[in-house]
């Protein structure tokens, strides 16, 4: 396609931490989330109107005027209808970066409190460790919770036991890639350098994966914390509750 001189947005990567608003602002899906930042993943696709440009909360877009694709209209609706029949996109609002701290949970109310009903204690989205940018704002020096995908459903009180306090990360040792969530855990570790980080597994032997990664990450990314490590039956109970101290110089 040839190109033209028109305005286009430009993304400063240094500023971008990838909360992901620009790619939920852009309907044309020029713009998605990869490795932990905003990039414009086609010319053809914007529209040089910058919807993202006022989500941004880091200044990270602006306008620039340069050669690049015409707007294709046309293939902007057929990525679309790709993307709707297809897998999650990076771009999808599903997946965009919330952090939930300040956010105020309803009160609960009365005949709720009666019936045992809590509010939800969750801090961050997306909560899935293959989603989470590893330069994510609500990792920066956070209690890490990376629970087994599993536990929330073991555990009949998760959030007011586990999640309280803390960010949670989850994923499957048996049913995701174990190696990338090493490599990403040591990433999000060395990065972020959390004080201390909380591992849910369950009985059943596949889940002790997920605490032998976590700990290689660890190993990896040489930062000194503590690791709890929890282990839970099928009905949700502690079977064991351990605390491992890493130093390194």
């Amino acid at each position: 396609m040839p190109k033209i001189k028109r305005k286009i947005i430009k993304i400063d990567e240094d500023k971008c931490d990838g909360c992901g608003l620009c790619a939920e602002a852009c309907h044309e899906g020029a713009i998605q989330i990869i490795d932990g930042k905003a990039r414009l993943v086609s010319e053809s696709y914007c529209d040089g109107l910058g919807d993202c440009i006022g989500e941004c909360p880091r200044g990270a877009i602006s306008f620039e005027e340069r050669e690049a694709e015409a707007y294709d209209e046309e293939a902007v609706m057929k990525n679309k209808a790709q993307k709707a029949c297809g897998p999650l996109p990076c771009g999808c609002p599903g997946t965009a970066v919330r952090d939930l701290r300040e956010v105020t949970s309803k009160t609960t109310t009365k005949e709720e409190s009666s019936k045992g009903a809590t509010t939800s204690a969750l801090t961050n989205w997306p909560i899935q460790l293959m989603l989470v940018p590893v330069n994510a704002p609500y990792l920066k020096e956070a209690n890490l919770l990376i629970a087994a995908d599993c536990a929330a459903a073991a555990s009949y009180n998760f959030h007011e036991s586990f999640v309280k306090g803390n960010t949670l990360l989850m994923g499957c040792p048996k049913l995701d890639d174990a190696g990338h969530y090493a490599e990403k855990l040591a990433q999000i570790i060395e990065i972020n350098t959390p004080s201390q980080m909380h591992v849910i597994i369950m009985e059943v032997p596949c889940c002790g994966g997920l605490k032998v990664l976590v700990e290689k990450a660890i190993q990896d990314a040489k930062k000194s914390l503590t690791l709890r490590v929890t282990k839970l039956n099928i009905h949700g109970e502690i079977l064991e509750d351990d605390k491992i101290k890493y130093f390194f110089s």
